[in-house]
């Protein structure tokens, strides 16, 4: 019996997660983490994605992710199979770099789009790596939030895709977003918008 279907829809943001195999490190230093993002941004240069979020840890990453030509199952079966390629060579292994297929979630309506991306940006949080989701390097978190964002490093990342969903100035939108991150109770969330 076959694996069953991925179902597709290009107006859809998915949530793509993927973990190393039996759990251990996808990325063991900042060579990894800056090869992975690398890939990334070639697939950018491309294919038409569009990244609202993203997190890469040690043993999984993250990615809010939407392609309105290309079905996410090709994107991420060229993400991960390059990625593995790179990562069994530069360690001089074999076989499986990643535990499974990739998880993938389609994600309905505004309020799903913003808990996804928290829950993204928080994940260094939650697992005690830093205890200011801005001081983690490998998020959109910091791009996100910053003033003067160097969108050459990260391409393949949009910060407006979840800063337009608040009113006023760039500033207020960010402003509104980190509360929300960082302290709001989801409930209160209308309040933000």
């Amino acid at each position: 019996m076959g694996r069953k279907r991925r179902v597709w829809s290009p107006d859809h943001f998915y949530h793509i997660s993927a973990r190393g195999n039996r759990r251990d490190l996808l990325f063991q230093d900042e060579k990894d983490f800056q090869a992975f993002s690398h890939i990334l941004t070639s697939l950018y240069e491309t294919t038409l994605f569009e990244t609202a979020s993203y997190c890469f840890m040690t043993n999984h990453y993250h990615i809010q992710i939407r392609s309105p030509y290309t079905p996410i199952s090709q994107l991420m079966a060229h993400i991960n199979k390059k990625y593995a390629t790179y990562f069994n060579s530069r360690y001089n292994l074999t076989g499986h770099v990643f535990e499974n297929r990739y998880y993938g979630e389609p994600i309905k309506g505004m309020t799903g789009h913003l808990k996804v991306s928290r829950y993204i940006h928080l994940n260094p949080v939650e697992a005690n790596i830093v205890k200011d989701p801005s001081l983690y390097r490998w998020s959109s978190y910091p791009t996100l939030l910053s003033p003067n964002p160097h969108y050459n490093e990260t391409p393949y990342f949009n910060p407006d895709l979840l800063l337009n969903i608040f009113q006023g100035t760039k500033l207020e939108k960010q402003s509104k977003y980190s509360r929300l991150v960082e302290k709001e109770n989801s409930k209160s969330w209308h309040l933000l918008i």
